[in-house]
C-alpha cells in the first residue's frame, strides 16, 4: 500500500507565512478541495476494510473470484490513495499544514505579536476565527 501523506506535518516550520486576509482568501478553495476529497476518502476506507477482510479470510471454495476481487480491491485502494495524496499535496504546496483530512483541519503558519503561530481552520467554518501556538493544536485554539 502506498505511503499516505494525509496527516503530513512538516518537522521544520514552513517559510511561507500567511496574513489573516491571505489565509481567509484560501478558505473557499480549501473547502472545495476537502469536499472533493471526502467521497474518495469514504470509498477508500470502505474498500480498505473489504481488502482487510479478504486478506484475513480468504475463501477456499471460490478462489478465482476471491483472487480477482482481491486484485480489484488493491488496485482501487491504491488509486484512491493516490487521489487523496494528490489533493493533500496540492494544499501542502501552498504552505498550508494539513492536520486531518477527514475533518478538513488545517493550520496556516502566521505571526501574532511578533511570534510564530498557526491560524486554524476546520471545514464548515466560513472564515478563520481561531489561532494557536505552534506547539499546541486544535484543542488549544483561541479566538482571534
Amino acid at each position: 500500500m502506498p505511503a499516505a501523506i494525509w496527516s503530513k506535518v512538516p518537522s521544520i516550520m514552513e517559510t511561507d507565512q500567511f496574513t489573516l486576509e491571505e489565509a481567509n482568501a484560501l478558505v473557499p478553495w480549501l473547502a472545495e478541495i476537502f469536499d472533493r476529497l471526502r467521497p474518495g476518502r469514504q470509498e477508500y476506507l470502505a474498500l480498505q476494510n473489504r481488502l482487510d477482510e479478504l486478506l484475513q479470510h480468504p475463501s477456499e471454495t471460490d478462489a478465482p473470484t476471491s483472487n480477482e476481487e482481491l486484485t480489484q480491491a488493491r488496485a482501487s485502494v491504491n488509486r484512491l490513495a493516490r487521489q487523496i495524496d494528490e489533493g493533500v499535496e496540492e494544499i501542502l504546496d501552498r504552505g498550508i499544514i494539513v492536520r486531518n483530512v477527514e475533518q478538513g483541519l488545517v493550520d496556516f503558519p502566521s505571526q501574532r505579536d511578533g511570534r510564530e503561530i498557526h491560524l486554524c481552520w476546520i471545514r464548515g467554518e466560513d472564515q478563520i476565527r481561531f489561532w494557536h501556538d505552534t506547539d499546541r493544536g486544535f484543542a488549544h485554539r483561541e479566538p482571534l
